[in-house]
Formats: structure tokens, sequence, C-alpha cells
């Protein structure tokens, strides 16, 4: 009996002491000030921290940081993906409240983050929603609109030119920096942009199904139709129901168009629904990869879409 008092005694204070470091990380988030965090530094980690919600916006700022103070941190492991039901853990909020300022996608790809959005009234430029210069014209299924703006190579230039035009204002002493390399980062993204156009713009209208609805600006971007989806959300296999109207869906689509309409999986999720799509309708499988994870380096996202780039003209050379 002493026991058991004693180990639930041990375990309310455990509780009280985490709930205590999820309330003070927002309230520091908010109230330290960033000189005063930056002067107690030590020389070891003079660096100021930019936290990315996860792995694009992470990429992002390894090109615009680049020879910079600003030292890339991500909040999302980067194997995580998209963030539709990431939850916050303990750790997120320290690393949050460590962070100088946090770079979002916005458009409601972080729901589970709306405190930092708040910090805003009290901090400005603490917190930079990728999105906000992006006209995000797409809605999903259930009327949101849909936050997979980089998956647009036209998407991703207007979030690197927004994220960089909000870091030089927040940090003037590193802004010629921030922006030389937002120029140059620009012009890849740019170029890669022009390549693909070259490649793909002869199968303009040419229809796909994709694993789920990460490419709607994409295929607006480059002409291509979106018949369908095979997993509304990601990670969630379509019910048995499901999975039949699916196969319905491809058959009524094979027969429509001149050739079998290709089905587009992701690399982050099992492919197994699309296998049996795949078997039960002829239709052929391909990879596309929505770049939400992958090596944490600076090309890391014109490497992946060259690689999609090279997808769709063999799944349309077909």
């Amino acid at each position: 009996m002493f026991f058991r008092k004693f180990f639930n005694l041990g375990f309310s204070v455990l509780l009280i002491a985490e709930c205590a470091v999820f309330s003070s990380c927002f309230v520091n988030f908010v109230k330290i000030n960033a000189n005063e965090r930056r002067s107690n530094n030590s020389a070891e980690t003079d660096k100021i921290t930019i936290t990315a919600s996860f792995y694009p916006l992470y990429i992002m700022l390894l090109n615009l940081c680049d020879g910079t103070d600003l030292k890339p941190e991500m909040l999302a492991p980067s194997d995580t993906g998209c963030l539709h039901d990431y939850q916050l853990t303990t750790r997120d909020m320290q690393k949050i409240s460590s962070s100088d300022c946090v770079v979002l996608n916005g458009a409601g790809m972080e729901d589970f983050l709306d405190k930092v959005y708040e910090s805003k009234k009290t901090s400005e430029g603490a917190v930079i929603s990728a999105s906000d210069g992006f006209n995000s014209f797409v809605t999903d299924a259930d009327g949101a609109v849909n936050p997979h703006v980089w998956v647009s190579v036209d998407g991703a230039i207007s979030q690197v030119n927004w994220i960089s035009s909000k870091l030089a204002e927040r940090y003037p002493s590193f802004s010629e920096k921030i922006l030389k390399n937002a120029e140059s980062y620009t012009k890849e993204l740019e170029e890669l942009k022009t390549a693909m156009h070259s490649e793909l713009d002869k199968y303009r209208g040419e229809t796909i199904i994709t694993f789920h609805e990460a490419f709607p600006y994409f295929a607006n971007e480059f002409g291509l139709s979106i018949a369908g989806v095979i997993e509304r959300e990601p990670g969630t296999a379509p019910s048995p129901k499901e999975l039949s109207e699916i196969i319905q869906f491809v058959d009524e689509s094979n027969k429509a168009a001149v050739k079998k309409v290709p089905l587009f999986v992701e690399p982050q999720y099992s492919s197994a629904s699309a296998e049996i799509i795949s078997n039960e309708t002829g239709s052929a499988i391909y990879e596309l990869d929505p770049c939400v994870t992958g090596v944490l380096e600076k090309d890391s996202y014109v490497k992946a879409m060259k690689k999609n780039l090279e997808v769709l003209r063999k799944a349309f050379a077909q």
C-alpha cells in the first residue's frame, strides 16, 4: 500500500512537471528577447536557430542560410513525410522555444502548431508561413485548401522568395547574403522548371491517378489531369468497398483513354493498394516523390524533381 501511494505521488509529480514544460515553452518563445538569447550563447553555439516544420522547408533553409550565422533545424524527423497526422512532442516544444524563428508551410499543413501562429502578435517575424505569398487555388475533397505548394516547382519558387524576404527583414545584418542565396537557388529552380517543361509539355492533357492529394499544383503546372487518388489520407488503406470503387473507376478511365492510365505511388508509403488495383486493371505502377523525405542536402529537391521527370517520361512513353 505504501509503495502504491508513493508510486502514484511520483507519477503525479512527473505529470505536473511535463505539463509545466509544455506551458512554459510557448511563453518562452514569445517572451525571450532574441538579442538577449544570442548574447548569452557560447562561442560554440552562437548561431541563430531557424526551425523548419518539416523536410522541404528545411532544404530551402539550407540554401537560403548558407554562409550566414543562421542555423537551420527541423522539427519533424526527416522520415516523417507529410504532416497530416503529426503529433507535437515535448521535445518539439522545447525546440520551438529555443528557436529564434520558425518557418512553416502554412495553408493548413501544421494545424498542430496553431499556438505558434498566435506568437506573431507579440514577436513580429518570429513565425514565417511560406505559403502566404502563393495563390493557393486548389482544394481537397473536404473543401480545405490543399497545402502541398512545394510539390509544384512554381510553388517552391514562391516559397523560397517569401521565406527569403521575411528572413532578410528579420535579420538585416544577413539580408544581403540571404537575398543573394535566394537569387541563386531561384535561378536553379527556374532552370529545373524549364527543363521539365521542355520534356513534359508534349504530354499536356495526359491523365494520371496519384497516391494521395499531393500533386494538384504539380499537375496544374505541367498540364496533367488527375483522374483520382488511391488514398485520401496517406497511410490509411482504402476499405474493401472503396478499393472496389477505385478499381471500377480505373477500369472506366482506361476504357475512355487511348492507353491505360498510370498509377503513381509515393516512396514514403506502402504500395499494397496500388498493386491490387494494378493487378485488377492492368494499369502500370510508377513512383512519384512529393519531396517530403530524403537526404539533408541543398540539392535534394532538385534531384528528386529530376527523378520525377524521368519517371513521368517513362510512364507516358509506354
